[in-house]
């Protein structure tokens, strides 16, 4: 059993100052998670978030589709059924170019979906924060944070701690199962 204990605050430094100072008092990094309507510059620092791998997933699905489509083209033409046509070479590299470049970004595009669906964990159609019916302000204009406990008995200094920080709103969302 999970326990989100959230609070609602009125712009991205207030959001960022408490997560700062919820590390402080020994909340557990893993445990913190920001929400807000659009990207907050420098919280990914405040949470000590790791770089995405999602860029190397690209570069390597990109490479390797690129790669298969050079190699595609040239085997077809240069070496399963080499054609003279018009006395031009059957292997002409620059006329394989589009379509090795149109691979590369077709795999790389790809790799980036399903590489989201996995590190998500998509698809998750409801989560329990979604029963709270004033968390909708979190696509709207408010800011919201978040620690998650495992007792129902962590939750209460959590929500002392986020009304000292002068949330606007707090609660405790309880995971279902």
């Amino acid at each position: 059993m999970r326990y989100w204990v959230v609070g609602e605050f009125g712009s991205g430094d207030e959001a960022k100052k408490a997560l700062r100072r919820l590390g402080e008092l020994g909340y557990a990094k893993e445990t913190l998670d920001a929400f807000s309507p659009y990207p907050v510059e420098g919280i990914e620092e405040v949470l000590e978030l790791k770089p995405s791998p999602l860029r190397g997933f690209a570069l390597v699905a990109g490479l390797t589709g690129a790669a298969f489509a050079y190699w595609l083209q040239w085997w077809t033409s240069a070496v399963d059924a080499p054609l003279n046509v018009g006395n031009r070479p059957p292997h002409a590299g620059p006329a394989f170019v589009p379509i090795t470049f149109e691979s590369m970004v077709l795999f790389a595009a790809l790799s980036l979906f399903f590489g989201l669906m996995w590190l998500f964990r998509f698809p998750r159609p409801h989560h329990p924060l979604f029963e709270l019916e004033s968390f909708r302000t979190a696509s709207t204009g408010s800011f919201w944070v978040s620690v998650t406990t495992k007792q129902r008995e962590e939750a209460e200094p959590v929500l002392r701690h986020l009304r000292e920080l002068a949330a606007r709103n707090t609660a405790v969302v309880e995971e279902k199962e």
